[in-house]
């Protein structure tokens, strides 16, 4: 089977609008290139940030745990333990909320 084109170029026979739709589509194309370019570019410089972010987060973080606690600081705490003051309450009755006993 032979196919045969008979009107293979564009569909309008004024050679003006075809040099127009050759510059629109041209031109569309372009700026589709360099709006995809520019996206990209914003895209990585946000991926580049986060990734900053976070590696910078993590080598605090690892530094922060590696720190050894300084001996010697004339504080007289022992490392791990919590200095504060508590109250003891006793209450010889227990209270409930359906008026029970």
């Amino acid at each position: 089977m032979r196919y045969s084109f008979v009107n293979r170029g564009f569909p309008a026979g004024n050679p003006i609008a075809n040099a127009l739709v050759i510059v629109v589509g041209a031109l569309v194309i372009a700026a589709s290139i360099v709006v995809g370019f520019f996206a990209f570019l914003a895209l990585a410089a946000a991926l580049l940030v986060m990734a900053a972010v976070v590696g910078i987060r993590l080598w605090w973080f690892n530094r922060k745990l590696a720190r050894k606690p300084a001996s010697g600081s004339g504080s007289g705490r022992v490392e791990g333990t919590i200095e504060g003051e508590y109250v003891v309450i006793v209450r010889d009755e227990v209270h409930r909320a359906d008026g029970g006993p």
